[in-house]
């Protein structure tokens, strides 16, 4: 079976616009449509430079807007800011949850790393993911073992203790 392809943000907007976009669809989450203010407080930029974004949005049919008016999310654009939002969360939860990483730490990375990563890799972070949330083995015992592995100044053993242990799990499974 062929699978449909979808045209992300990435193909057709900036990394600049995406966050307009971001932006743009958590406001009107929370207030049901946004206002030029609202989208420049949140990304802490002048309001000329909200102006322009959204001349830019309204041109590709991503956003509905008029001076003055509130704006919101044509369906098309909807679809490109959850792509955007996915690709975000999906690196952030992959950061804290996977590598441990600080959530601060983790969410400015993946505000960087959102506009290059392709969908493909994003669809496989999040099989990991839920890999690892689901398997108990994996679960527990990667994440503790990672977590001794970064803490650890050099390593000094061989993985053939522990490899031994596992074999030995497994057997007993």
């Amino acid at each position: 079976m062929e699978k449909e392809h979808i045209l992300t943000s990435q193909q057709i907007i900036s990394d600049s616009l995406e966050d307009y976009l971001e932006a743009i669809f958590h406001i009107v989450a929370d207030k049901q449509a946004a206002r030029a203010k609202d989208i420049a407080d949140r990304l802490q930029v002048k309001a000329s430079s909200v102006t322009g974004a959204l001349r830019l949005l309204a041109d590709k049919g991503l956003i509905n807007y008029a001076p003055y008016d509130l704006i919101t999310l044509t369906p098309k654009g909807k679809r490109l800011a959850k792509d955007v939002i996915l690709r975000h969360e999906t690196l952030r939860e992959f950061f804290t949850k996977v590598l441990a990483m600080d959530r601060e730490e983790a969410e400015e990375a993946a505000c960087k790393m959102e506009h290059a990563i392709p969908g493909k890799i994003v669809d496989r972070l999040v099989q990991y993911l839920e890999f690892v949330e689901r398997c108990p083995r994996c679960r527990a015992r990667w994440l503790s073992e990672f977590d001794s592995f970064c803490e650890a100044e050099s390593i000094t053993e061989d993985c053939e203790p522990c490899i031994a242990e596992c074999l030995q799990e497994l057997r007993q499974d």
